[in-house]
Order: C-alpha cells, then structure tokens, then sequence
C-alpha cells in the first residue's frame, strides 16, 4: 500500500501535467521534487505556517495537507507561476523596497497571501491586512515591513484607480 501509485492529470502554471504519484506524496513534496517548483517550502508539515501556500482553482491552500492524488483534475498555481502576473510583481517590488523578504523563507507563501487580498480587498486596511497575513508565520521581518509593502501596493493601485 505504501508504494502503491496514483496516475494524475494536472495543470501546474498553466501546463498539463500526467503523472504517477505515490498514494500519500503531498502535493508540495509532488511540485518541488517531480516538477522542480521549489518556490513553495516546507515549513511545519501541519498547514500552520503558510510556507507551502499554492493556490488550488484559485482558492489559497497548504500544499502540505493536500495530497497530490487529490489534485486530479485540478488547476495550480505556485509562486513561480503567479511571478509573471501583475500582481505578484507590484508586491515583489514592494516587498524588495521595504526589506520585507530577509531569509526569504516565508516569502513565496507570504507573496500568494498578499495577492489575495490585494485581489479581493482593494480597500483593505492595515489591521485587515495583518488579520490577512496571520496564517503565515515570519521568523525575520516582525511583519511591519511585510504589512508596509502590502498597503503600499494597495496605495499605488487605489491612486492609479483615481477618485471613485
């Protein structure tokens, strides 16, 4: 039972993906050892930290408590798929501008979290930002800087919007 495999089709960043899969490999463990997508980290193992965040038919979820034989027939995205969008770049930028990736460790998770509130949430405050953010744990930054490029990402595209 342990070695049984599990054939999945996929579609990761946009490309098609059939494969087998051993029955318990997590779908992390599945994007950065089958597919190379080392952006996503494991962190806890118990989807407490963030660091695996990947986002399934768009919805944020830990790579870590999904397993790859669950992503069948499927849509993911991981933060090498999202760098190319608009989103994720603005709040790169401002993550680079305002020193919030030290080690890095937590940013690709911390990144997809902060897409999604800057998708969903144009008006957020900064209080509903760190309520936001709080499912992903930072041993580096204290989350100021963090919380500073995400409002200032917000900023940029509510003066770019104009007067409602």
């Amino acid at each position: 039972m342990e070695n049984e495999l599990v054939n999945i089709s996929v579609i990761v960043n946009g490309v098609q993906i059939r494969r087998s899969v051993p029955a318990r490999q997590h779908l992390v463990d599945f994007l950065r050892e089958n597919l190379g997508l080392t952006g996503s980290h494991l962190g806890c193992e118990h989807g407490v930290c963030g660091a695996c965040t990947v986002l399934v038919d768009g919805e944020m979820i830990r790579g870590c408590l999904m397993l790859a034989a669950q992503a069948d027939g499927v849509k993911v995205e991981t933060i090498e798929g999202l760098s190319g969008h608009g989103v994720i770049g603005e709040l790169q930028q401002q993550f680079h501008v305002r020193n919030a990736l030290q080690c890095g460790f937590c940013t690709p998770g911390m990144l997809i979290t902060a897409a999604e509130i800057v998708d969903r949430n144009p008006d957020a405050t900064r209080e509903e930002i760190r309520e936001h953010i709080s499912g992903n744990y930072c041993r580096c930054t204290g989350y100021q800087a963090i919380v500073d490029a995400i409002s200032a990402t917000l900023e940029a595209r509510s003066a770019a919007r104009g007067p409602r």
